[in-house]
């Protein structure tokens, strides 16, 4: 169960990540697009900036699961690296279940906050509802939950060991 639960977790992982990827690079496409339309041809296009924006916020969203499959989240580290190994699990358990709870509160109010900017259109494109940037909050939520669950039950510290 475990490691089926883990190979679900690497595949819901390496998507989110790859979809984040993709969100940054429309981020800066779409930012080299405005500097030629506004400097160079002087016929800046509008509707650039709230794509940026709302490619930038999916990719933050998207790319929170991979941080916290690396154990990126909120730690004290100092406290973890004097522990001995039983302590060390008992903090694991209590990030995990904060990070958990953190998420849970996201993926609830981002929905709640979509589902009520569904009438909201986005200023420049009229014709996309805002829906499509605030779903970024419960879908990275979803994803992110994968991640934490991962991090707890094979735990790879990487945060801990490049630390300076």
């Amino acid at each position: 169960m475990k490691s089926k639960f883990l190979g679900l977790e690497r595949w819901t992982t390496l998507v989110s990540m790859i979809l984040a990827c993709v969100m940054l690079v429309i981020a800066s496409s779409l930012g080299m697009f405005q500097i030629i339309t506004r400097f160079v041809l002087e016929q800046p296009a509008e509707w650039s900036e709230i794509l940026i924006r709302v490619s930038l916020i999916w990719m933050v969203f998207l790319g929170i699961p991979m941080a916290f499959r690396q154990g990126a989240m909120v730690s004290v580290d100092v406290l973890y690296r004097w522990s001995s190994p039983r302590m060390r699990r008992v903090l694991d358990a209590v990030v995990s279940v904060a990070a958990l709870a953190l998420m849970l509160v996201v993926l609830w109010w981002g929905w709640d906050y979509a589902i009520r900017g569904s009438v909201q259109s986005m200023a420049g494109l009229e014709s996309f509802s805002m829906i499509w940037a605030y779903m970024a909050l419960p879908v990275g939520a979803v994803f992110s939950l994968f991640g934490i669950v991962g991090n707890y039950l094979d735990p790879k510290r990487l945060e801990l060991e490049t630390a300076q």
